[in-house]
């Protein structure tokens, strides 16, 4: 007897443009595990001048179903379940990832895609398996941009990446100068995939990852990196400032723009370093009172 197909649950709804990034961050809200924008401009022609398709994932059917529940009753919009069934479509996304600059020097590059780098170049060679984290993510180019900037402080340094994924932030952090990088994240898969990933990069010796609860960690490191969720990063608020050495830095991100207060105000007893923003994600840098 084999077993049935896995069945993927995504929702369509059909906006006004200038409404798509409202309501994708009310998906998120609502539970989407994430949000693709098809609008007149895209490969995927499927709204009308002037209007946007969103379409949302998420886990289960139930959890589509009481967004869709919500988005016809208070918003009046007609929004479309659908399922994609089988995994194949999983590995579509590979035709896309091309090597880039995910920062200034720093080229991230998938292993069936060659790529001579240039002079000054660091290539980091990534296969992100099913693990978040191909770096062509905002929230993720946020994070890698904020250790560009603040790279004088890794060096020599532990750092920690609370929901590594793919492992990609530790190893930019590495690669910039962090003598050593600890890695966390609930789901084994992407420790499976960091630790792949470090092979490749020959950063094998240089990081550690598990799924360690983050108040199992007996470890205070300079610099904190926490690309997760701003319903995730409000709740692990007290656990994340304490993994933070006194006048360290932690680097907040996946954090939708009108979710920044709310995020920020989880934190008060550290300073804001700086807030930007790119596409509708903004990151939080935080720096540990003395």
């Amino acid at each position: 007897m084999t077993s049935a197909e896995p069945r993927y649950p995504y929702v369509h709804v059909e906006v006004k443009a200038e409404d798509a990034e409202e309501t994708s961050a009310l998906f998120f809200e609502l539970g989407a595990q994430g949000v693709e924008e098809r609008d007149d401009t895209t490969m995927s022609k499927t709204a009308a001048s002037g209007r946007a398709t969103l379409v949302a994932s998420f886990e289960s059917r139930a959890d589509a179903e009481g967004a869709m529940a919500h988005l016809q009753g208070e918003l009046g919009l007609s929004p479309r379940y659908e399922e994609v069934v089988g995994d194949g479509w999983r590995d579509a996304w590979k035709e896309f990832f091309r090597p880039f600059e995910i920062a200034q020097g720093i080229v991230v590059r998938p292993p069936w895609e060659p790529y001579e780098a240039k002079a000054g170049e660091q290539v980091l060679h990534l296969e992100p398996g099913r693990a978040f984290g191909t770096g062509l993510h905002e929230t993720t180019r946020l994070v890698a941009r904020a250790l560009r900037e603040h790279a004088g402080e890794l060096t020599g340094k532990t750092v920690l990446d609370v929901g590594c994924g793919s492992g990609i932030l530790a190893f930019i952090a590495l690669t910039l100068g962090a003598e050593k990088a600890i890695a966390i994240d609930v789901d084994q898969e992407a420790i499976d995939v960091t630790l792949e990933n470090a092979e490749r990069n020959q950063l094998t010796s240089r990081i550690e990852a598990s799924t360690t609860p983050i108040e199992a960690l007996a470890m205070a490191s300079p610099v904190v990196l926490a690309n997760i969720e701003a319903r995730i990063l409000i709740p692990m608020a007290k656990e994340l400032a304490a993994r933070v050495a006194p006048g360290g830095l932690l680097l907040l991100s996946g954090i939708l723009v009108p979710q920044k207060d709310d995020v920020r105000a989880a934190y008060p007893d550290m300073e804001l370093v700086a807030d930007p923003s790119l596409g509708e994600w903004t990151l939080l840098a935080l720096r540990k009172r003395r």
